[in-house]
């Protein structure tokens, strides 16, 4: 089994490398994205594992299919870059539903204890000697309402998380888990109407894009702190800008941009940043950006590449694998779901 294995990173490798040994399998690892242009460099493998920012749209899909591969590997539980309906009967789509939502979460909350404590800005003073506490002051999360969106995995990991700190936690999901007592759902009105506190973690779809816009800021408490750890376009940077100008939103805590394919995971220390609206979030002195990298542990590393070469493991021994997406509904193709046959 020979697998080409795009947006390469060094930290991929010792996880893959030591999985895909014990399997058999051959890797050939390529730091260049997969996209249109680059494409052909899967001619010879049997399939290709992508990350968050490679292109899967229904070109690259034709084009793999052409050269005889046989699925695509995702190493993220998310898939809004791969056009899973234009794929079925073509390539099978795999991907890894939870590699460590802790890895997540935890990142989520670190996120926004440096940004409610100022914690990132009292590291920089004392490093000049400056232990001023003037404009350090920040707030208790005890007692604060924390609106979470989206209770798979990851959020129920960061319900627990806030509820550990006293915070009294609303939820909203599409298709709430009506069996589970110790989650409170609500609408997403009232979610946005009372909460100090919102944390995104549900997917990317037609229905979740650009969830956080103009209109439902207008819902929120003034001061509302934004935060962000699952997809970018899931909030209108735009929206989020005028925001935080017009004092409604407090602070924003992002590991994801919706337009950041072509700058996260990269060193652009040395170049001029063009896109504005990144830049202008930046330097908001209530803003932490960090590069999409709440899943970037240790355990989730290993997960990611286990689960990964199990998946295609699983394709090549029975045709199937549990992880494999359903062309419909984006769950799995054992999802069983009616509307979806």
């Amino acid at each position: 089994m020979k697998i080409a294995f795009f947006d390469t990173k060094p930290y991929d490798k010792t996880s893959f490398d030591k999985y895909a040994e014990e399997r058999g399998f051959k890797l050939k690892y390529f730091e260049t994205k997969l996209n249109e242009d680059t494409v052909d460099l899967a001619k010879g493998y049997d399939g290709v594992c992508v990350f968050v920012n490679d292109t899967v749209n229904a070109a690259v899909i034709d084009r793999l299919h052409e050269l005889g591969s046989k699925f695509v590997a995702l190493r993220c539980a998310g898939f809004n870059n791969v056009d899973v309906k234009h794929a079925y009967g073509k390539l099978h789509i795999l991907r890894v539903p939870a590699y460590s939502p802790y890895a997540v979460a935890e990142h989520t909350m670190a996120l926004l204890l440096t940004s409610i404590r100022r914690i990132h800005k009292a590291y920089i003073r004392s490093k000049d000697f400056n232990f001023s506490l003037s404009g350090l002051t920040g707030f208790d999360l005890y007692g604060k309402t924390v609106g979470v969106i989206g209770t798979g995995r990851i959020g129920r990991v960061f319900i627990d998380i806030c509820k550990g700190f006293g915070m009294t936690v609303l939820a909203y999901d599409r298709y709430p888990k009506t069996d589970d007592a110790s989650v409170h759902y609500v609408s997403l009105d009232e979610l946005f109407a009372k909460s100090d506190i919102i944390s995104l973690h549900c997917p990317l779809t037609d229905e979740t894009y650009h969830m956080i816009d103009e209109a439902a800021l207008e819902k929120c408490k003034r001061g509302v702190v934004i935060l962000n750890t699952s997809r970018g376009a899931l909030v209108d940077a735009e929206a989020l800008l005028n925001g935080i100008k017009s004092r409604k939103v407090g602070a924003a805590c992002l590991d994801v941009y919706e337009e950041e394919s072509d700058l996260f995971f990269e060193d652009n220390s040395g170049h001029i940043m063009e896109d504005d609206t990144l830049a202008r979030l930046i330097s908001m002195p209530n803003v932490i950006v960090t590069s999409h990298q709440a899943f970037l542990t240790e355990e989730a590393l290993e997960n990611i590449a286990q689960t990964t070469v199990d998946n295609i493991l699983q394709l090549q021994q029975t045709g199937q694998c549990p992880n494999e997406l359903c062309h419909q509904c984006g769950i799995s193709e054992d999802c069983n779901d009616k509307k979806c046959f």
